[in-house]
């Protein structure tokens, strides 16, 4: 099964401090890496993760605040600066195109790449980006301003062929694709092979979705129902439950509600108030709900 995984380069909130950076990740599927999010010292946990600069391909942005956003117009010019020919596509809310427009004129001309901005409806449910092994949907979040989080959805693939099978019916290669794609074989005697004999099944598609800054929604595991690994904000304990409402975050044990009510596989806590020295009292609200919950921490690779 080939990679699908998520590297964490930040998971703390808006308030800087020395033990956490600004929200972003890096998201692997099949040897091809998306960014989520582009906080403040992302350039610098890609040194320390020895990842590729070049080979991040697009950058998904949840909403314009800075915590989120910052970093982009840096890595955008270190890019240039490491000799980038490819297209970088940069996704995010409509408003923040003439932003980005503007600080490109100031600080980034005479690139020898490209930056194709795409604008996304946060409002919408909607397949925003696509390839041959991968959709990636926008999952609409109520926070202070349009936001919105997104779901990596790997495509599923044909069913393995079962090599002793092929040999035993001697059954030529040109004829492995249509087997592939559910075709029966007869053999020379007129003996009927059905596929299942043939093939074994295919692994079950993967899924993650990134729930950024959002305060409790209690229909949003409609949406997320049966994700391999969710991330989900959990800014505060519940002590804080008003404060969170009053400011459109959520509590780790609203994070664990939906991902019970969505039957995920693991959920992901992050975006942490900087007030918790220790987020382990996070980490026990929300396993109290749902067991299958993790912290995350700055380097840490999870598995989807």
């Amino acid at each position: 099964m080939e990679p699908f995984r998520i590297l964490i380069l930040g998971c703390g909130s808006a308030l800087p401090t020395l033990k956490h950076y600004a929200s972003s990740q890096v998201v692997e599927v099949r040897g091809k890496l998306f960014m989520v999010d582009c906080g403040e010292g992302t350039q610098m946990q890609l040194r320390r993760a020895h990842l590729r600069f070049t080979k991040i391909s697009a950058v998904f942005i949840s909403h314009l605040h800075g915590d989120h956003c910052f970093g982009l117009i840096g890595m955008i010019s270190t890019f240039g600066m490491l000799g980038r020919t490819a297209t970088l596509h940069v996704y995010g809310p409509a408003a923040f195109e003439p932003m980005l427009n503007a600080q490109m004129d100031m600080f980034c001309k005479g690139l020898d790449y490209e930056v194709v901005f795409h604008p996304v409806d946060t409002t919408a449910h909607a397949v925003v980006y696509e390839d041959k092994s991968l959709t990636v949907e926008t999952i609409p979040l109520q926070h202070r301003i349009p936001c919105c989080g997104y779901l990596f959805r790997e495509k599923a693939t044909l069913p393995h062929i079962r090599r002793d099978m092929i040999d035993f019916y001697e059954i030529p290669v040109s004829q492995i694709n249509n087997i592939k794609n559910g075709a029966d074989w007869t053999t020379d005697e007129g003996e009927l092979i059905p596929n299942h004999v043939l093939t074994e099944p295919a692994e079950q598609p993967r899924s993650y979705a990134y729930c950024s800054d959002t305060r409790y929604i209690p229909t949003l595991h409609q949406c997320l129902e049966g994700v391999s690994t969710l991330y989900h904000e959990s800014t505060y304990t519940s002590q804080y439950e008003e404060r969170a409402q009053l400011y459109y975050h959520s509590t780790a044990a609203q994070a664990a509600t939906v991902a019970r009510d969505a039957h995920v596989g693991k959920l992901l806590l992050g975006h942490y108030s900087a007030r918790y020295d220790d987020e382990e009292v996070l980490l026990q609200e929300a396993k109290a709900i749902f067991p299958h919950t993790l912290l995350t921490k700055e380097g840490m690779v999870v598995d989807v």
